[in-house]
């Protein structure tokens, strides 16, 4: 893929909350309804903005993750997945120049700059005229090698509050003004509540929310010129294959529990499944009665599950069943939301909700965060998914803590960055059961498909032996 056929631009904010989501929902649905065709990337781990970005795009949002996967990587993937024609939209995370440490390593900015691509700087103008163009000065000073092509200002009050926006940032910026937003309610279009935005499977008017989107940015978008910027970027490489496709058994099934309870997977997580010879079965906590009896392996990914605490317990032979299989010997892999999942109860808001039952304790969702931020972890201990000395980098997002006043369950490894789920401890292993708080993508740690694929091949042979 050459670049003329991968128009972009990174949709880039001051700091969180800044309207990136909007915007770059907005650009989606308006080219999509224009009939051009779109793809849409997040930049970071990220997966409730990548699912608000699938939504708009109708196909897969992908992470782009230097921290995790490395520059040469996210690079790759996105020459992979973008469209030849119409709009790629990658949406940035936190302030433009936040990264990893001071220097601002995998930063927004660094990421656009690996991609060779134009920022679009999204302003919050809630209070400010002038002070905006020093904002928009101050990045452009703070990195002149990173294209910002142009200004959308947001939460802008009025024709006179525009005007002088405009004029202060056109003149001492020299870069265009290229949307305004009006002053307006984020939260009745895109409700929060802890870890982000409500997903869109949960979102209350998802049936009226793009028309409403498209209302809000009728006619205050200069999508021509935003257009014509994508369509200059300059060229990238043409990926060329990787080498890092996992080989596992064929046919082995393994199942995914996939409703709105949980929804935190990576497409490439399922997909390298399926490239390594897994059938994956879709199950729902919600609806099915039973894990099918054909199962190799059962990856239960993150989600809300706290949210649905009471229709997740009033479903007790599925319930019964993932506990069953787990004593039989299945192969169970559980991030966060799962591990929450096969615990005895989920406790939340003053309520308590049995679960699974696979794990030898409760766990409890507070009003804080309990662990946020990139993770790494070093295996330690002997397990039947990851050899010692394995190292694993990930990230954890969790609100929920567990409850365990007696003896702490086994874990397999340390946690080197991060808190992991017990006292600088994560992978909690109970058989052929791994549960852990860190979200492993399967571009960053192959090992990670590998072993799915041959804990499956293994139970497969041993139950038809």
């Amino acid at each position: 893929m050459t670049a003329d056929q991968a128009p972009r631009i990174v949709v880039a904010g001051l700091g969180g909350d800044s309207g990136k989501t909007l915007l770059s929902l907005g650009l989606l649905l308006a080219f999509g309804r224009a009939r051009r065709e779109v793809a849409a990337f997040k930049k970071g781990p990220d997966y409730i903005d990548a699912a608000w970005l699938s939504w708009a795009s109708g196909r897969p949002a992908r992470n782009l993750d230097s921290y995790l996967m490395g520059f040469d990587v996210a690079t790759d993937s996105f020459c992979r997945h973008a469209v030849r024609e119409g709009l790629n939209v990658i949406e940035g995370n936190r302030g433009l120049y936040d990264g990893a440490d001071a220097a601002g390593t995998h930063s927004t900015a660094e990421l656009a700059k690996a991609l060779r691509s134009p920022v679009i700087l999204v302003v919050d103008a809630t209070k400010v005229t002038r002070t905006a163009a020093a904002y928009v000065l101050g990045c452009q000073a703070m990195d002149p090698a990173l294209h910002l092509a142009g200004v959308v200002l947001n939460q802008v009050a009025g024709k006179r509050h525009e005007a002088v926006l405009r004029q202060a940032i056109e003149e001492t910026c020299t870069i265009p003004v290229l949307g305004v937003l009006p002053r307006a309610p984020g939260e009745a279009l895109l409700p929060g509540r802890h870890l982000g935005l409500v997903t869109p499977s949960e979102h209350p008017r998802i049936g009226e929310l793009e028309s409403n989107l498209l209302r809000l940015l009728e006619g205050r978008l200069d999508l021509d010129r935003l257009a014509a910027i994508a369509e200059a970027a300059p060229p990238l490489p043409v990926p060329v294959p990787s080498g890092r496709h996992p080989a596992g058994p064929a046919a082995v099934k393994i199942g995914y529990l996939h409703d709105s309870a949980f929804t935190f997977y990576y497409p490439e997580n399922l997909e390298s499944l399926e490239r390594g010879g897994a059938l994956l079965v879709p199950l729902s906590a919600l609806r099915d009665q039973a894990l099918p009896p054909e199962l190799q392996a059962l990856y239960i990914g993150g989600g809300f599950p706290e949210t649905h605490g009471a229709a997740l317990a009033e479903n007790v032979s599925f319930l019964t069943s993932v506990r069953q299989a787990a004593e039989r010997g299945l192969p169970i892999y559980a991030e966060c939301g799962g591990l929450m999942f096969l615990s005895q109860a989920l406790r939340w808001q003053g309520g308590r909700y049995p679960m699974a039952g696979v794990l030898p304790f409760e766990v409890e969702v507070t009003a804080k965060p309990q662990g946020h931020g990139y993770a790494e972890l070093e295996v330690d201990k002997e397990n039947p998914f990851f050899a010692p000395g394995t190292r694993l980098k990930g990230h954890e997002f969790h609100y929920s803590r567990i409850l365990a006043p007696g003896a702490p369950p086994p874990t397999a490894c340390s946690v080197k960055r991060g808190t992991g789920a017990l006292a600088g401890r994560d992978g909690v292993v109970m058989g052929r059961v791994w549960a852990s708080y860190t979200h492993l993508h399967a571009l960053a740690t192959p090992e990670w498909t590998n072993s799915l694929l041959s804990i499956a091949g293994d139970f497969a042979r041993h139950r038809n032996s």
